[in-house]
């Protein structure tokens, strides 16, 4: 009996280690010159900086869409409280959107799939990713850079939230199911209204 609740009180205090892990990621002030992007969603506004020094391509892309007005209007479809929260791709009645061609997996650029950070999301092949990003709400390192092989590719940080963290981790704790035979999809439609670069 006295074994079987020290367990039960280690896998608590595990429990409460990952999801104090992945809320204790606050905002962090921008750093220098960088190209900044305000995303506003329907739960608050996000402040993401970009890192064109370390990925150029992801940026460069990521900025292309932003300024064409491709994510306002889109969702954040895929949500896993202590993972990952993905947008970029579908509109509000789950129809994904046509793309631009897929771009190079900048993931070797030394850049960590850490808290608050932004990444490309792709499909099992690495040179995959066209629109998507997710933004990072636990230590994923597994889905850091390890070899340029398939398995270990891994997957491109290219900015990370400066203010909004809040609304970030708000998102991450939505109530989810399936739509349209997808999992982890927000109940409650969670819309990026609109993004723009403002710096």
């Amino acid at each position: 009996m006295l074994k079987n609740l020290l367990i039960m009180f280690q896998t608590t205090l595990l429990c409460l280690g990952l999801t104090s892990q992945a809320i204790a990621q606050s905002d962090e002030p921008a750093t220098g010159n960088n190209p900044m992007v305000l995303m506003e969603t329907s739960m608050g506004n996000i402040m993401i900086e970009l890192y064109p020094d370390k990925a150029p391509e992801s940026v460069k892309n990521f900025l292309r869409y932003v300024n064409e007005g491709f994510y306002d209007g889109t969702i954040f479809h895929r949500v896993i409280p202590n993972f990952m929260v993905q947008g970029g791709g579908f509109n509000k009645d789950m129809q994904k959107k046509m793309t631009h061609a897929p771009i190079t997996n900048e993931a070797d650029n030394g850049l960590r799939n850490e808290i608050g950070t932004l990444a490309m999301a792709r499909t099992n092949d690495p040179q995959s990713a066209t629109a998507q990003f997710f933004i990072n709400v636990a230590q994923n390192s597994f889905l850091d850079f390890r070899e340029k092989t398939p398995r270990a590719w891994g997957y491109a940080v290219f900015g990370r939230v400066t203010q909004g963290m809040k609304v970030v981790n708000s998102i991450r704790n939505v109530k989810t199911g399936f739509k349209n035979g997808m999992g982890d999809v927000p109940v409650d439609t969670v819309e990026i209204i609109k993004a723009r670069q403002i710096k």
